[in-house]
């Protein structure tokens, strides 16, 4: 009996040999893959963020100032999930062109953060987002 269970293990644990070979490197040989390398996600590039910073600027663009006062100012982007609410908007108006500094907050799968922004006319009746950044 003794005989069989020592066969009988030997059998179960001989396909596993192939796992703890030389390519899982267990005994600290000098066979290194330094064909492999791995980088970080550039966030910059990421065009849904864009996409926030667009919803956001035509939300603040398109606010009547003289109807939400001092409310605050709700905006969601369906194309991302993400939304937020734009606490403060300040017009100025110098040298034929308007401009809206506005502070917001942008609720996402990353997290909220806060935002700063400044979106002005570029003419025709267009705006032009001029700054977003995240605050800390």
């Amino acid at each position: 009996m003794r005989k069989s269970t020592l066969i009988l293990s030997l059998a179960a644990t001989l396909p596993l040999s192939g796992c703890f070979g030389g390519s899982m490197d267990l005994f600290g040989s000098d066979k290194v893959d330094s064909s492999i390398s791995t980088n970080t996600v550039n966030r910059k590039s990421n065009p849904l963020s864009r996409s926030d910073e667009l919803t956001v600027q035509s939300a603040v663009s398109s606010a009547d100032l003289g109807k939400t006062g001092d409310h605050p100012l709700p905006w969601a982007n369906a194309s991302t999930g993400s939304a937020g609410v734009v606490t403060a908007i300040q017009e100025e108006k110098g040298n034929g062109f308007i401009c809206r500094n506005f502070s917001t907050t942008r609720h996402s799968y990353e997290g909220i953060a806060y935002f700063s922004g400044k979106t002005c006319t570029a003419g025709g009746g267009s705006w032009e987002l001029m700054s977003f950044d995240k605050q800390s």
